[in-house]
């Protein structure tokens, strides 16, 4: 039985550089199973080979893709007959919004070592439980991707263009992420087409089961299991589990500037904010003519007549350790 076991994607990004220390730490530690997967079809046989060392935690080192495909392999696989461990996620990925939210930043390796400490104590006061998006096309008996974080309409568009325009330039993620707000922000106020500029999104229909439609063109959606949105955003006053957390904002200059200003202020989904939308749900719907969506890295997409469906799925136990 291993205290813990860490499953690498050596091809993530964060691996290229990092990948060495990684190993020759858990060569001299004990304490870790080390399992490491060429590409993200491998995982459902890594994790079978896991299940049978019995980890008493389960951490994912690799980038949003790793981490999407190792959660749905988890909880459909049935590799742990139905009580998977519970999951760490370390910040090497180019966001690590999974990570952040589970209090691991900073240096991978320091917080592994953290989990590992952690581990070897009673874990119960470091237990969270977090609900998982799973998407489909609504169909019966279909396998739904699980995931934490969903990005639509004009984040989607933002999200691609940063990972095809930007991230190959090979600049510190700060800055790619810098450089993308501004070509966005340049793209909503000067409203021009240009091949070095984000597209702009399509109109899209999203229905909240038991709680209405909202029609637009947006510049940002957003549908997350986390606690945080994006930018320190509440989804709502109410603090019922079980509920997917959405946040839409106009495809218009103001609507996003009075997203960014509520934002700074700490005011985000505290206060109504013209053109900032905000609501819950254990189901939504996302119809479109054509539009992409982001689940943890994976694109998907929206057709008129072949909607995505969005569960919020049972409760899965996480690892968070101090930040």
């Amino acid at each position: 039985m291993a205290l813990v076991a860490l499953l690498s994607n050596p091809n993530s990004t964060g691996n290229r550089s990092l990948l060495p220390a990684v190993r020759n730490y858990c060569a001299k530690n004990p304490d870790i199973f080390h399992y490491e997967v060429e590409e993200i079809g491998q995982i459902a046989k890594a994790l079978e080979m896991i299940a049978r060392v019995k980890p008493k935690v389960l951490v994912i080192n690799g980038g949003d893709g790793t981490v999407q495909s190792a959660l749905t392999e988890l909880y459909h696989g049935g590799h742990f007959e139905g009580s998977p461990p519970p999951v760490a996620v370390l910040p090497n990925g180019k966001t690590n919004l999974i990570a952040l939210d589970l209090g691991a930043e900073g240096d991978p390796l320091e917080a592994l070592a953290r989990i590992i400490d952690v581990a070897k104590g009673d874990l119960s006061e470091h237990i969270v439980v977090r609900e998982l998006i799973a998407l489909s096309d609504g169909s019966e008996g279909a396998r739904p991707v699980l995931g934490m974080f969903l990005g639509g309409a004009g984040l989607a568009e933002t999200i691609l263009y940063c990972r095809h325009k930007i991230y190959p330039l090979g600049l510190p993620n700060g800055v790619s992420h810098f450089l993308t707000f501004i070509a966005v922000m340049f793209s909503a106020f000067v409203r021009v087409k240009a091949s070095f500029l984000p597209k702009r999104s399509k109109p899209v229909s999203i229905s909240f089961i038991r709680n209405g439609e909202l029609q637009g063109t947006f510049s940002i959606l957003i549908v997350t299991t986390l606690e945080k949105l994006l930018l320190g955003g509440q989804a709502g006053k109410t603090k019922q589990r079980g509920l997917m957390k959405f946040m839409a904002v106009d495809q218009t200059p103001w609507a996003m500037l009075k997203m960014i200003a509520a934002s700074l202020r700490g005011k985000l989904g505290h206060t109504p904010t013209s053109g900032v939308h905000f609501q819950q749900g254990d189901v939504i719907r996302i119809d479109s003519e054509r539009s992409s969506v982001v689940l943890d890295g994976e694109v998907f997409e929206a057709y008129r007549g072949s909607p995505i469906v969005l569960r919020s799925t049972p409760p899965v136990p996480f690892l968070k350790i101090a930040a």
